[in-house]
């Protein structure tokens, strides 16, 4: 059960830190319409997200601390600030290198 909390935490982190941007142009209008590039968009940050949920899993200090459903949410929290933050420091560092252009 701990596990699966755990790499549900890290995955939902990691597609929140890939959405945002996304969500960011919708609200500031400069998307449209959705349009099939999106989809692919989707599909390859979705598989993106599992690359980077399997390979920081291993790197997560996970310690159940509290007394029942008290233990989970604390559990799942920290494994979603922990992927949202990995993702955040492998997009910049994309951006950096040049790797996406805009």
């Amino acid at each position: 059960m701990e596990i699966a909390i755990e790499l549900s935490g890290i995955l939902l982190g990691v597609l929140a830190r890939t959405l945002a941007p996304y969500l960011r142009k919708l609200r500031e209008g400069k998307i449209k319409k959705f349009r099939k590039g999106h989809l692919l968009s989707s599909l390859a940050g979705f598989i993106l997200a599992t690359i980077i949920t399997l390979l920081i899993f291993p790197k997560f200090p996970a310690v159940m601390e509290g007394i029942g459903v008290e233990a989970y949410i604390k559990l799942f929290s920290l494994a979603f600030g922990f992927g949202f933050g990995w993702n955040a420091i492998v997009a910049e560092c994309a951006k950096w290198s040049g790797a996406f252009k805009e």
